[in-house]
């Protein structure tokens, strides 16, 4: 085989699996699809491309009629074999049945069409894909699409015509698409719908063949030099004239090889052709696009090189991403559910510790909000004149009290370190939403953890639970330290206190002195010192305790519970807990099968360079 075959047949080869893996679609990397040349036939309906298209083929497989005949894209593949080997078709869609007999490829078009579009006149752009294998044509790819159309006829949506300019723009439009235009010969080419939509894509020509079709059916006298040598419409390539099978040759069923020969024939024999005759026919056609589209794809091949290798180091980089394939084997499983439970534990730990954002919040709940939280406290309003006189006057009974008021002092304190329990159990509830907050994030930072939804919810169940309980211990803990407060009080704080006996030496307090307002003021002021020395210790005491039962907890045991579950587990319960999102399951799927169509990709590309 020679170089230009290896190459085209190499992208031929390429295309397909293109097709198969369904890159040619839009998807997150550039597609190699699009990246390959290809040839597009474009024409006006009954223009003749069918005619030339199994001209090229040398076979009478395209569906006839009046009408839209092509209805969806056909992307034609030409693979050359050797002689002796028997002509075939194969469709992308039935992949394991070899078509030898040509009228029946032209049903199946005709039916794959309908089973997409239904028995109508509408069009779809997704595409059939045939190949064709034969001694009798080029390595070349042909995409034929839908004939374009000035009105919509009985049986179509008024907006056919633009449906149609829209799918043929779609292909033609790409930058690596070489374009066949096809016009009949009996039409002026200025009006031609073929050379009107190319310009609109190549306005300068390079990527446009010209093909002039029914040359034969021009009136006596003409011909169409001014065209096929560039004077009436100028491309930068060639333009070739075609002679069509007339009605009667395909109602008789003129086999493609006579066809061809009557071709050559006309125009050896033509006054007006007979100098360009070499130049001319479907055979030529062939040659000549496959020649060129063989250029095209040596000029591409380095670009064609750099996106692979480019797209390659992508996917791996995803790849690596998403992360291995579940294992299968129960011991392997669970393996992996204990080591995304010790990154996720590894995460959430650095929250903790500062090596990632969120810990200090716990900081701020004893540095400021604790502080805050005991100034708020309505000591003042509580230890008021009214209220200490309401209070010590109560607590005497029917008998005054005769040295100091013990029984008041003790309702007043017990009452006053009380409201000391709202703070701490506000401070346990502040560091427990910090920690639960630390564990959502924990989860969704934990990079592979991100692959099993259900196991995500385990862990952050089993954790908040976890969290709930050490809630429970560090809220018992710190009520107990505010009781403990109120249970035994400082008696040397009050036997520092200015006593009444330095004023006067007597220890017994008139009755004056003990109703008088500055003997209430002394006690509020008293009980007040008192509260605000407990407030200090308070205020060192209840962090640790919060720490100790729930921080210091939540770093050591988080999971433990958890851990003591999973080992109950059976393996289809584990299996459960790594089943994985079915969007990420397919990426993944999809990433390794275009992994490997593109290593593949590269090592025949290099393989045909190197041998070239």
């Amino acid at each position: 085989m020679t170089t230009m075959d290896s190459l085209i047949a190499l992208v031929n080869r390429i295309q397909r699996a293109c097709t198969v893996l369904g890159d040619h679609a839009s998807d997150t990397f550039p597609t190699l699809w699009e990246a390959l040349p290809s040839v597009a036939v474009v024409g006006g309906q009954s223009s003749g491309k069918s005619s030339v298209l199994e001209s090229i083929v040398g076979r009478d497989f395209l569906p006839r009629g009046s009408g839209i005949v092509t209805r969806r894209p056909l992307v034609l593949q030409l693979y050359k074999t050797e002689e002796g080997i028997q002509e075939h078709a194969e469709f992308l869609h039935l992949p394991k049945k070899r078509f030898t007999d040509f009228s029946l490829v032209r049903k199946e078009i005709e039916d794959e069409t309908d089973r997409v579009t239904g028995k109508s006149n509408k069009i779809s752009p997704v595409p059939i894909h045939l190949s064709i294998y034969s001694p009798h044509v080029v390595n070349l790819t042909l995409i034929d699409l839908p004939g374009l159309t000035k009105v919509a006829v009985e049986g179509q949506p008024e907006s056919i015509v633009q449906e149609i300019e829209g799918m043929v723009l779609s292909y033609i439009e790409k930058p690596n698409c070489i374009i066949l235009a096809i016009t009949p010969a009996n039409q002026d080419v200025a009006t031609s719908d073929a050379i009107k939509v190319a310009r609109q894509v190549d306005p300068s020509g390079e990527r446009t063949f010209g093909v002039l079709t029914k040359l034969d059916l021009m009136d006596k006298g003409t011909n169409a030099l001014d065209v096929i040598e560039g004077r009436s419409y100028r491309l930068r390539n060639p333009w070739v004239g075609i002679v069509n099978r007339s009605q009667a040759d395909i109602n008789r069923k003129v086999d493609m090889i006579s066809a061809r020969q009557r071709e050559r024939e006309f125009f050896a024999s033509s006054p007006d052709y007979a100098h360009i005759a070499n130049r001319m026919g479907a055979e030529y056609l062939a040659k000549l696009l496959s020649k060129h589209l063989e250029s095209a794809i040596r000029a591409r091949i380095p670009r064609i090189a750099s996106l692979i290798n480019r797209t390659i180091d992508d996917l791996e980089a995803e790849m690596a991403h998403l992360g291995r394939p579940v294992a299968i084997d129960a011991g392997a499983q669970l393996y992996t559910i204990l080591e995304l439970c010790r990154d996720f534990d590894r995460v959430f730990k650095e929250h903790l510790d500062g090596g990632r954002p969120g810990g200090n919040q716990i900081y701020i709940v004893f540095d400021h909000q604790l502080p805050a939280a005991f100034r708020k406290l309505p000591l003042d309003r509580h230890l008021s004149l009214q209220n200490v006189r309401k209070v010590i006057l109560e607590a005497d009974g029917y008998q005054p009290h005769l040295i100091a008021p013990e029984h008041g002092y003790r309702r007043l304190l017990e009452s006053s370190l009380n409201y000391f329990k709202g703070p701490a159990q506000a401070s346990v509830d502040a560091v427990h939403f910090v920690l639960k907050e630390l564990v959502r994030k924990s989860i969704t930072e934990t990079q592979d953890l991100k692959r099993f939804p259900t196991l995500q919810a385990e862990i952050a169940a089993a954790a908040n639970e976890a969290l709930e309980r050490f809630r429970e211990d560090s809220k018992k803990t710190t009520l107990r330290l505010v009781e403990m407060e109120s249970s035994y009080l400082t008696v040397d704080f009050f036997r520092k206190l200015p006593q009444e006996a330095e004023k006067g030496g007597n220890l017994a307090l008139s009755s004056a002195d003990r109703y008088s307002e500055g003997h209430f003021q002394r006690i509020s002021s008293n009980v007040l010192s008192y509260v605000g020395m407990v407030s200090e210790t308070l205020r060192n005491t209840i962090p640790k305790a919060v720490v100790h039962c729930q921080v210091r907890e939540a770093k050591r045991s988080l999971l433990d519970h958890f851990y003591t579950l999973l080992g109950k587990k059976e393996g289809r319960e584990l299996a459960h807990l790594l089943d994985e999102d079915f969007v990420l399951t397919d990426r993944r799927q999809q990433c390794a099968r275009r992994l490997e169509l593109y290593r593949s990709a590269r090592d025949e590309i290099d393989a045909v360079c190197w041998s070239g």
